[in-house]
C-alpha cells in the first residue's frame, strides 16, 4: 500500500516523545465526522475498524463517545502505529483496542486477536482519507474486506474528497487531484460512480452521502446481499 502523500511527523509538525502526532485536520473535521457517525452508531454496540487511523486522535474521540462499541484502529505506516499507541495510552480508554497493522492492498487482511480479544462480525468499518492517496487495489482490497467482515447490519464509511459524474466538486479538489496523480498516476481523487461500482459488486450499496468540511464527503454503504465469491 503506498505511503500517504503527507506522513504525519514529515509534515514540519512536532511530535511528542511519546511519538504522539497530531494532524491539523483532525481538529477541523472530528467534531463534523462524530455528528455523521453517531447517527447510526450512536448508543449501538459491537466492534468498529477505523482501517488508516493515521495519528489516533480521531479513534480516540470516537471510543469517548461510544462506550458501548469496541474500536480497532489500523496503520501501516509505523511511525503512525506509534502514534496511535500512544494516543491510546494517553487517552486510557478500555474500549479501543492496540493498533494492528494492516495493508488494505491485500484483498485477505484480517483483524488479529489482541490482548485476548478477537473481534465479531463488525458493526462499521471506518476510512478517512485513504483510496485517494493509494493505487485502486487499496480500495479493492478494503472492499473485499468489508463484505466479508461487516455484519449483516453494518455499514462502510469512506470519507475524503469525491467526483460526481466525472466532475470535481470545487476548484481546490482538481488542484489537489492534479497533485496527488503527478506523484503517482495510480493516485487520484475517485468518483462516486466508480466507488459505487465497485462495492456493489461486493453485495453493498450507497446509502447515504454526507457533506463535510473542505469539500469533502462521507459516503456510507450499506449491505444487500451476500457479497461475491
Amino acid at each position: 500500500m503506498a505511503q500517504h502523500v503527507t506522513e504525519f511527523g514529515r509534515d514540519g509538525r512536532p511530535s511528542e516523545p511519546d511519538g504522539r502526532l497530531d494532524a491539523a485536520a483532525f481538529h477541523r473535521n472530528h467534531q463534523p465526522i462524530w455528528a455523521v457517525l453517531e447517527k447510526y452508531l450512536g448508543g449501538r454496540t459491537g466492534d468498529v475498524l477505523e482501517a488508516g487511523s493515521g495519528t489516533g486522535q480521531h479513534v480516540v474521540h470516537f471510543a469517548r463517545h461510544s462506550p458501548g462499541i469496541t474500536w480497532w484502529p489500523s496503520d501501516l505506516n509505523e511511525a503512525h502505529l506509534k502514534s496511535i499507541a500512544a494516543w491510546r495510552a494517553m487517552a486510557g480508554l478500555p474500549n479501543i483496542r492496540p493498533p494492528q497493522r494492516i495493508d488494505l492492498a491485500d484483498p485477505d487482511w484480517s483483524i488479529s486477536p489482541v490482548e485476548g480479544h478477537a473481534p465479531g462480525k463488525l458493526l462499521a468499518i471506518f476510512c478517512a482519507n485513504v483510496i485517494h492517496i493509494a493505487p485502486w487495489r487499496v480500495a479493492e482490497g478494503l472492499v473485499a474486506g468489508a463484505a466479508r467482515h461487516l455484519r449483516e447490519d453494518g455499514r462502510l464509511f469512506l470519507y475524503g474528497p469525491f467526483k460526481r459524474d466525472g466532475h470535481h466538486t470545487a476548484i481546490s479538489n482538481a488542484v489537489f487531484d492534479t497533485s496527488l496523480r503527478s506523484q503517482d498516476p495510480d493516485w487520484g481523487v475517485r468518483d462516486i460512480a466508480d466507488v459505487t461500482r465497485l462495492v456493489e459488486r461486493e453485495g453493498l450499496q450507497l446509502a447515504g452521502t454526507f457533506e463535510m468540511p473542505a469539500n469533502n464527503l462521507i459516503l456510507m454503504f450499506e449491505r444487500t446481499g451476500a457479497p461475491s465469491a
